[in-house]
Order: structure tokens, then C-alpha cells, then sequence
């Protein structure tokens, strides 16, 4: 008639353990939640034309992206950094932390972009903005204080996919900014045709083919027309 004082271990543990298990299956879900491809998803959902792409750029694309820079370059710019990807292949590349800056529209991206990588210039705002953000003296200064040129721009922004009145926007500031002697990476999903940065007015350079990305990918490197 004593049994139920005898073992109450087992009755407390019965009620425990669902307590437990919600809370195990609620910080899962928070985890999940802070993942960066969890966070390039909602991003997805939320803006499709801002973001672009069915999945994160591939570690080998970035890296053949990352293989086009000079890691000796006085200022890398890259344009719509997402979940970093390519921002940590150019670190990966030999670009100093110090001078290299990242512009992420997405506020939640950048948040992402800024705690992954705190000595990066995480920029919270519009890629259009760029050829102001340097003429103002915005962006990192050489060790005189003066405004370094912009020798590459790394974009991985969705051109093909951003409406023609924002697009030109971005193409005037990034030609406007980037240096005489500088190189613009372009990667895109189609794999044929010219790139919008032609129509800008720079050259392309040189282009070639990532099959392994999903989907495929190609990367054109641009410049000034009168410097190729």
C-alpha cells in the first residue's frame, strides 16, 4: 500500500522527461533558426529578387572567385555578401580583413556577415550607394587617411533578376567607383550572353564556367574598356 511513496523516481521522470524533450527540440529549433543557410532561406522567401538564387554560392565558386583577386589590392569591395560564403574565400585568398568591405542590403544577412566576421566592413545598405560611400570618404582610408581606390569589385548580386531602374543604379555606381586600372567579378547563372556590366560600359575580360555550382554558374572579370 506504500507504492506510490516507494518509487516516485520513476512518475517524476515520466513527467520530466516530455518537459525535457520540448526544451531539447526548442533549442534545435533556435539553432536551426541562427543557421546561415536557415537565414539565406527566410531571406528567399521573403525578397526572391533580391536574393536571387535557389541556394548559397558554392565553396568552389567563391573560391574561383576569390582566385580572380589580387590580394595585394588596395580596396575589395563585394556586393550582396549573403551568408558569406565568398566573403570568407577572399579572407581564405590573402585579402586583408581591414580592407575589405562587404554591402548587404538584406538587414538580417548583414547582422550575419558582421558577427562572422567583425574586422570586415559590414555594410548595411545599397550596392547602388557604392560611388558615394567612397567619394565621401566612407569607406576604409590608406594608412595617409586618404580614400583607397577600389581595385576589385566581387558582385554577387542577382542582376538578371533586379528591376531595370535599380539595376542601372548599381551598374553607373560600380563603374563610377571602381578604379582605372581596377577588375569587376560578376558571377551569374546564365551561362550565355553578355553581362549588364558590358552594357555599363565596361569590357569583359575574361569568362569561364563553375558546372559544380548548383545551379551551374559563370564568372566574368571586367574592366575599363580603355584598360584591357
Amino acid at each position: 500500500m506504500d507504492s506510490n511513496t516507494e518509487h516516485p523516481a520513476p512518475f517524476a521522470a515520466s513527467r520530466a522527461l516530455p518537459r525535457a524533450a520540448r526544451i531539447g527540440v526548442a533549442r534545435v529549433r533556435r539553432a536551426v533558426a541562427r543557421s546561415p543557410q536557415s537565414l539565406f532561406l527566410r531571406e528567399l522567401v521573403a525578397q526572391p529578387g533580391a536574393v536571387g538564387a535557389i541556394c548559397a554560392s558554392s565553396p568552389r565558386l567563391a573560391a574561383r572567385m576569390a582566385g580572380h583577386v589580387e590580394p595585394a589590392a588596395g580596396l575589395v569591395v563585394e556586393l550582396g555578401g549573403g551568408t558569406g560564403v565568398i566573403t570568407s574565400a577572399l579572407l581564405a585568398r590573402g585579402v586583408a580583413p581591414e580592407r575589405l568591405v562587404v554591402i548587404e542590403r538584406s538587414a538580417a544577412l548583414a547582422d550575419l556577415l558582421a558577427r562572422r566576421f567583425p574586422q570586415v566592413g559590414v555594410i548595411h545598405g545599397d550596392a547602388a550607394e557604392l560611388a558615394r560611400l567612397h567619394a565621401q570618404g566612407l569607406l576604409p582610408p590608406g594608412a595617409d587617411g586618404a580614400p583607397l581606390p577600389i581595385d576589385c569589385i566581387v558582385s554577387g548580386l542577382p542582376l538578371l533578376s533586379i528591376p531595370p531602374p535599380a539595376r542601372q543604379h548599381i551598374l553607373r555606381a560600380g563603374v563610377q567607383a571602381l578604379a582605372p586600372h581596377g577588375r569587376l567579378l560578376q558571377f551569374t547563372y546564365a551561362l550565355r550572353g553578355a553581362s549588364p556590366w558590358q552594357d555599363a560600359g565596361l569590357a569583359r575580360l575574361h569568362s569561364e564556367r563553375v558546372l559544380a555550382n548548383l545551379p551551374p554558374a559563370r564568372i566574368d572579370v571586367l574592366g575599363h574598356a580603355a584598360r584591357r
